[in-house]
């Protein structure tokens, strides 16, 4: 037998593939897992990532070591790579199976049925979701389009048939020892999954959870998770994270007006655009889901693009929330969606362009989520935002930062502005003789381009 670890299942606890492996496992079998930096490039995956993916790769090894299993970690190139290894692994080894959970994305789906046309036994399972991708179907049989009737059925889905979760293995008691041999790397702000598990959980769902509804949308105060990069990965698992918040909400499901269930909307989200990639595979070959918006003409200035890029708009928040992702490799969910909006309603550049750009610089990058998150703020997605919504940058920073703490924090040059001018500075600074960017649109006309941009093309 062998186990065979995926980008998306970087972890032993609650992980299926890794409990049924113990189960049946002989002495000499052995763990798989394949590094490929060039592909992960191809994926335009950030440095940060690959980094915070290799940290745990190396935790994964020590974990596995407890339980007598030794981790082969094979670099290639290619996908074919892959399963000219895997092929030539099974008949040299007599493996009788692989125990493995599946990934839905395309090439992966590609490279598992080559393998399977070649006669190899394969035991799959399912890692990435809580709610089986397939299950929650509209009356005519079809994937939801909308997140609200998706999320009724998934609630309806877990009350009455629960969710598969495997607790710890007791083996794995000594996990708490292990260091982090690699904590001067480029991701060593985030700590690795087993300190998340034993100290950050406990903290989050004892001090923060409950005023989560209140500030999350406050990019000032560290008021989310910050589990993202750990889901994006596998090292934890949704499922666990859901044990324990049902543990100590036992009716949340039932409980859509707590101010807790906000925090379990954002799974269900998660799940939502997992599940829609299951569904809609092209959507990984950067189509639009909407394919109305096909004939879009997209203006995709690169000077534009370029002063977006580096946080140098003239509007305070977006330049913030850019300093933010290019310094940390991450950045504040509500400022996602105001410089994904900014983007591609003021400025009318491709939607794909800065998917392609986040996904270059977070540590949490995850093609479902940000393919997701990105064709909602153009309005070209499932359930996405209606063309004329557009946010407007200077209301979104004197609501979600009327202090401008955050935007102090990353904009240094504006640390002496007065907090009523902190949100548009220009007029104040120019009686300062101070320098700040020029605002590269403004505000209101950008507006009404691009109501007659979506109009005139939709």
């Amino acid at each position: 037998m062998l186990l065979w670890f995926r980008d998306h299942d970087i972890r032993i606890h609650d992980n299926a593939a890794f409990h049924y492996f113990l189960q049946h496992a002989q002495p000499q079998d052995k763990a798989i897992y394949f590094t490929m930096p060039k592909v992960w490039r191809g994926y335009d995956w950030a440095a940060i990532k690959i980094d915070f993916l290799r940290r745990h790769l190396a935790l994964l090894r020590s974990q596995l070591a407890n339980f007598g299993v030794e981790l082969l970690v094979i670099d290639v190139d290619s996908y074919q790579q892959q399963i000219d290894y895997i092929s030539q692994y099974y008949c040299q080894h007599d493996i009788k199976c692989i125990v493995t959970n599946r990934e839905f994305e395309l090439n992966e789906l590609q490279r598992d049925q080559a393998l399977l046309s070649q006669g190899l036994k394969f035991k799959f399972f399912e890692s990435d979701v809580i709610v089986p991708k397939g299950k929650l179907l509209n009356q005519s049989g079809q994937m939801f389009k909308v997140f609200t009737p998706f999320k009724k059925a998934w609630l309806s889905y877990v009350r009455e048939n629960g969710f598969e979760y495997y607790a710890q293995e007791q083996r794995q008691a000594e996990d708490t020892e292990i260091a982090d041999e690699q904590a001067n790397r480029v991701s060593n702000a985030w700590p690795l999954v087993n300190v998340i598990e034993q100290q950050v959980l406990a903290d989050f769902f004892q001090n923060k959870l409950a005023h989560y509804h209140q500030q999350r949308d406050l990019p000032a105060i560290k008021g989310t998770s910050g589990l993202s990069p750990y889901l994006a990965i596998g090292a934890l698992s949704s499922r666990y994270v859901l044990q324990l918040l049902l543990q100590r909400y036992p009716d949340l499901l039932v409980a859509s007006d707590s101010p807790v269930f906000s925090w379990l909307n954002e799974l269900i989200w998660r799940e939502f655009y997992r599940h829609l990639l299951f569904h809609y595979p092209q959507l990984a070959m950067q189509q639009n889901f909407n394919r109305r918006y096909d004939g879009l003409k997209w203006h995709n200035d690169k000077l534009l693009f370029q002063a977006w890029c580096d946080g140098k708009t003239g509007y305070p928040l977006i330049d913030a929330a850019m300093r933010q992702l290019l310094k940390t490799g991450w950045m504040h969910n509500r400022l996602r969606m105001v410089v994904a909006s900014f983007l591609t309603k003021h400025l009318l550049i491709d939607w794909r362009w800065g998917e392609q750009f986040f996904m270059s610089h977070l540590i949490d990058g995850d093609l479902a989520a940000n393919n997701g998150g990105w064709q909602w703020a153009a309005s070209t997605g499932c359930d996405a935002q209606p063309y004329f919504r557009i946010f407007n940058p200077i209301r979104q920073s004197e609501r979600f930062d009327p202090q401008g703490e955050f935007i102090r924090r990353y904009l240094p040059e504006l640390e002496h502005v007065p907090e009523k001018h902190i949100h548009f500075p220009h007029q104040y600074l120019a009686d300062k003789a101070h320098h700040y960017w020029p605002a590269i649109v403004e505000h209101k006309s950008a507006r009404e381009r691009a109501l007659s941009f979506f109009k005139a093309h939709g």
